[in-house]
């Protein structure tokens, strides 16, 4: 046994370079992966949810990845309905769920607001949410004025508190968040133009534009 014991050394020390270089690799491949097709999810299922905003047979698809406490989300938010109705049936937008951990209530306004997708009021909760962020954000009690936003959209409030601590909701977030994840996203909003991403250094309305008019002009070409 102790004439093998050097090779035994060596062939352990080994598996463990290999390892080590595998999660090194995967530590520093941050960069986004281009959408593919089967990974773009049309209509509902008990996992999976499509929130589509706009024309749904649109020429190109805004995706966006957001954190409903995220500022920048907020601001895109409103920049994206003037998007709307500048390209009118020439786009649509796609809502993913991407809470970040650092965001203590981002994932209780994700799960309000598929619970409030439930009733077929998706967009309304999302509005609301991005536009009282300020307030909800900093409250001690969420689910009061998760609840008071409910009320005002006109969602049957107890079917709401049901759908809200449903796994059916838990399972929608969390399979939009599973599919940020292996596209590579880490950081809210991100987004993805006909399943290509949009480069961070084009995160604004002039960068977004030109992709969306880039992706446009591609469509008239083909």
């Amino acid at each position: 046994m102790k004439r093998y014991l050097p090779f035994l050394i060596v062939a352990t020390v080994a598996l463990v370079a290999l390892g080590s270089g595998a999660m090194l690799y995967r530590a520093k491949r941050t960069q986004l992966l281009a959408v593919s097709e089967n990974r773009s999810v049309s209509g509902n299922s008990s996992a999976k949810s499509m929130h589509i905003r706009g024309n749904p047979d649109a020429m190109v698809t805004l995706e966006e990845f957001g954190d409903f406490q995220c500022p920048p989300c907020s601001t895109f938010a409103s920049f994206g309905e003037e998007l709307l109705k500048e390209y009118d049936s020439r786009l649509r937008i796609v809502f993913r769920n991407f809470p970040l951990p650092l965001h203590e209530h981002a994932r209780d306004a994700a799960l309000a607001a598929e619970a409030a997708g439930m009733q077929g009021r998706f967009w309304e909760m999302h509005d609301v949410l991005y536009r009282e962020q300020a307030v909800w954000s900093k409250a001690p009690n969420t689910h009061e004025l998760f609840e008071s936003y409910a009320g005002t959209i006109g969602l049957n409030l107890d079917q709401f508190r049901k759908d809200m601590d449903s796994e059916k909701a838990r399972e929608r977030v969390d399979s939009d968040h599973a599919l940020g994840d292996s596209l590579g996203v880490n950081v809210t909003p991100t987004f993805f133009i006909n399943n290509h991403p949009v480069d961070p250094k084009d995160k604004n309305p002039e960068g977004v534009r030109a992709a969306i008019d880039a992706a446009l002009a591609g469509k008239s070409q083909a």
